[in-house]
């Protein structure tokens, strides 16, 4: 069974820092691309942050400069350091994992983890 859990956010001020992490069991970890969406009230979900299995990253523009992403195959975690955070970035987290190779995909999604941020 595939697991994706989120921890790590909470209730912060503007300019404070959080950092979510995301333990995955059920899958060859290594093997696949993880992400880090976010979901707004009223709003569509979009994506923040995502690292390849070969370790190259993809940001938001929105965040750039302030979120990194990272991994820890040995432990089977995606990281999200999230500093300078502002009132904007205020939703829930999502943690995404993607395999696809030829023809075989696979994706899944964490259960997700709420960060306020106030101002």
């Amino acid at each position: 069974q595939v697991q994706l859990v989120e921890s790590g956010g909470g209730l912060v001020q503007s300019g404070g820092s959080l950092r979510l992490s995301c333990a995955a069991s059920g899958i060859a970890f290594s093997f696949y691309a993880m992400g880090w969406y976010r979901q707004a009230p009223g709003k569509q979900r979009e994506l923040v942050a995502e690292i390849t299995s070969g370790g190259s990253t993809n940001y938001a523009d929105s965040v750039k400069g302030r979120f990194t992403i990272s991994r820890d195959n040995a432990k089977n975690t995606v990281y999200l350091q999230m500093n300078t955070l502002k009132p904007e970035d205020t939703a829930v987290y999502y943690c995404h994992a993607k395999f696809a190779v030829v023809a075989v995909e696979a994706d899944y999604w964490g259960q997700g983890t709420q960060v306020t941020v106030s101002s």
